[in-house]
């Protein structure tokens, strides 16, 4: 028992455990917040709450520009130098945010903060597991998503009673401390600093070989297409699928008790993923998320907004976003092999973040235009392409 105690202290399967209180910390800290934070910054500076939550879409913008760079980084200096600086990055803009005072400060600020999520939330996790277990880093990847998975489950009651106890500006400073004190010495002196070999050495393991693909050409663009149009889905969702069943006629508590079941139904998925489909090749994981996604708004189209459709609609949704995280890790070291894996995720991370930062102003543009149907719609049709690249993706032989 001791051995095996201290085989897992000074292995690699540490960084797991590392990542996963890392990640539902800066998750939590920056990511999260601003559903409950914004209105209050926009009544105490004066401003739109479209103006204050377009900080947070900046912040995406930056970190789709940032990450390919950042991906590249973790290759050659490892997770414990790149998300260490990402943490202290986010510790400074979060404390800064706490003391911002005009419109240019606070969208520098988030700037500052967006550059900080692409070098600490789930890309640079997941390549900091490539480049620790090479070939062998889906397993980890899918762990560490259950862990991660709980971040909102623990930022939003903390960020509530930070609210209610010290106000939006403590809460962040509070948020910036967990970051500057907790995450960046668990990056810095916890990660483990092996790099595995090509063949997916690590520690004396190995992974079985695999055929891999060419990480350019026509492959590579429909795996990053098929991500960039599925980001759209869920950045959009979340930031306005609650409102639209409200204004359905769902009357509000049903709506809250239906958005909680978002959480739990993806880390459902994601444990079933881990215990059953190990064997299964993560191009067609992700080829049955988008299709369940599919299948939801097929419901809502079939038998409209009431509240039943709208809980089915949550629960497949939750799980489809569960699974899409995973794959988003494993799929291109399935397909394109463990070696530069940073630099690969950091490239398919770019676009990504970009649609996720434009999806929610996007998304409120056609509700408010058109209706809310035409925005379902828009919705859908982005999954849809998501599925089409998806199955034009041929695996490699062997």
């Amino acid at each position: 028992m001791m051995t095996t105690i201290r085989g897992y202290l000074l292995g690699p399967w540490r960084a797991v455990s590392v990542l996963g209180v890392t990640q539902i910390i800066a998750w939590g800290a920056i990511f999260y917040p601003p559903v409950l934070t914004v209105p209050l910054i926009a009544a105490d500076q004066g401003w739109s709450r479209s103006f204050a939550m377009a900080g947070l879409s900046l912040g995406l913008l930056v970190a789709g520009l940032v990450a390919p760079t950042v991906g590249v980084m973790v290759d050659r200096h490892g997770g414990h130098v790149v998300m260490t600086i990402g943490s202290l990055a986010g510790a400074a803009g979060l404390f800064a945010l706490a003391h911002v005072q005009g419109e240019l400060s606070y969208l520098a600020v988030w700037v500052v903060l967006g550059a900080a999520m692409a070098a600490s939330l789930y890309d640079p996790a997941f390549a900091t597991l490539g480049r620790i277990f090479g070939a062998g880093a889906r397993r980890p990847i899918t762990v560490l998503t259950l862990a991660g998975g709980f971040a909102s489950t623990v930022s939003w009651p903390v960020t509530h009673v930070l609210l209610e106890t010290v106000g939006w500006r403590g809460g962040y400073l509070f948020y910036a401390a967990a970051l500057a004190v907790v995450a960046a010495p668990l990056h810095a002196f916890a990660l483990p600093r092996q790099c595995a070999d090509p063949d997916g050495h690590v520690r004396g393991h190995r992974a079985a070989a695999a055929a891999i693909l060419p990480a350019r050409g026509l492959s590579f663009v429909l795996v990053a297409a098929a991500f960039a149009a599925y980001a759209f889905v869920p950045s959009g969702l979340s930031a306005h699928l609650l409102a639209i069943f409200g204004r359905a006629g769902i009357d509000a508590a049903t709506v809250v008790a239906i958005g909680a079941l978002f959480g739990p139904s993806q880390v459902a998925a994601r444990l079933f993923e881990f215990i059953f489909a190990g064997n299964v090749h993560p191009l067609n994981v992700a080829r049955f998320a988008v299709g369940l996604v599919l299948a939801a708004f097929a419901v809502l189209a079939l038998a409209g907004i009431s509240p039943a459709a709208a809980a089915a609609f949550a629960v497949m949704f939750g799980m489809t976003n569960g699974l899409i995280t995973i794959a988003r890790g494993t799929l291109p070291l399935a397909l394109f092999g463990a070696g530069g894996y940073g630099r690969l995720v950091g490239r398919i991370a770019g676009p990504f973040l970009v649609m996720q930062s434009a999806a929610p102003l996007v998304l409120a543009f056609v509700a408010e235009h058109t209706s809310d149907a035409h925005a379902l719609a828009l919705v859908a049709a982005f999954a849809v392409i998501a599925l089409v690249c998806l199955v034009m993706i041929r695996r490699p032989k062997g």
